[in-house]
């Protein structure tokens, strides 16, 4: 294997793997009360709409068009529309039985959670999938960046690192709050970085001969769209209902922003000739 490609691989892994650093920051806590919870179920649903609506969705209308940007991400929602409807989930509970729950203490915090363990567990899945294929063209930044010069390499791997710990967040913590083990939240966390080296292959030995570069943007719209209505469909109403509208309302804008800000940062670290 080529040099070149060895050290993108060795900046990617390193940038992909602070995702890891993420997941630490959830399993090395105490199990939240259930008002903590919703609030980092907030925080976290506004860490994915930041990144359907400001990163994959932004993208793609820049990159394929106005139109076709929008059909890839309403194809996304529409699909996962589809797909979401055929899944038997169970009903949330009012809010008036989830305060009598906290009061009721850790027996009926504990109710609750397993009565949406697998809500939770499957908006995780999905958060999983939806931020490896986000992770999947910074692989391929970090590969151009490298190319530039070991130290354009280290800049932006670094950039992506700082960038990649939210996202660990926003995939732990639903899977541990619905399997209660560290280990799967640490495990999946974990894969979804493993993209980043994945798309350093992926652009060194493919790219661009097998890979259709408007595809891969509108792949990547479509991403977004389903990323989004994970989030509206599947997470906020967790969020609303274990900490309360308004405050799980600030919880999203304040994921929304901390991730922009990230986004931002990553930006400003890429070479003008290279974009995600």
């Amino acid at each position: 294997m080529d040099q070149q490609v060895l050290i993108a691989l060795a900046l990617s892994m390193l940038g992909g793997l602070s995702t890891s650093l993420g997941a630490l920051v959830v399993i090395l806590n105490d199990a939240p009360n259930l008002k903590m919870l919703g609030l980092l179920q907030g925080f976290a649903a506004g860490l994915m709409l930041s990144i359907s609506f400001f990163d994959l969705a932004h993208n793609a209308i820049n990159s394929i068009g106005f139109l076709k940007g929008n059909v890839w991400f309403f194809g996304g929602v529409i699909f996962f529309a589809i797909v979401s409807s055929f899944i038997p989930e169970p009903t949330l509970a009012p809010a008036e039985d989830a305060k009598s729950k906290r009061k009721g203490g850790d027996a009926g915090g504990k109710d609750m959670l397993k009565k949406h363990r697998r809500q939770v567990l499957f908006s995780g899945i999905i958060t999983a999938i939806g931020i490896s294929l986000h992770n999947f063209p910074e692989g391929m930044a970090v590969f151009l960046g490298s190319m530039k010069g070991l130290r354009v390499g280290i800049n932006l791997a670094f950039a992506i690192a700082l960038h990649n710990i939210p996202e660990g967040v926003a995939v732990a913590l639903p899977v541990y709050f619905a399997t209660q083990s560290k280990w799967q939240a640490f495990k999946l966390a974990t894969l979804s970085g493993l993209a980043e080296p994945l798309g350093v292959i992926i652009v060194a030995y493919l790219f661009p001969s097998s890979l259709n570069p408007e595809i891969l943007e509108g792949l990547l719209g479509g991403v977004g769209g389903v990323m989004a209505f994970l989030t509206l469909h599947e997470m906020l109403p967790l969020a609303f209902d274990y900490a309360g509208p308004k405050q799980a309302v600030k919880a999203v804008f304040l994921g929304m922003a901390f991730m922009s800000a990230s986004l931002y940062f990553l930006e400003i670290s890429l070479p003008k000739d290279i974009s995600l």
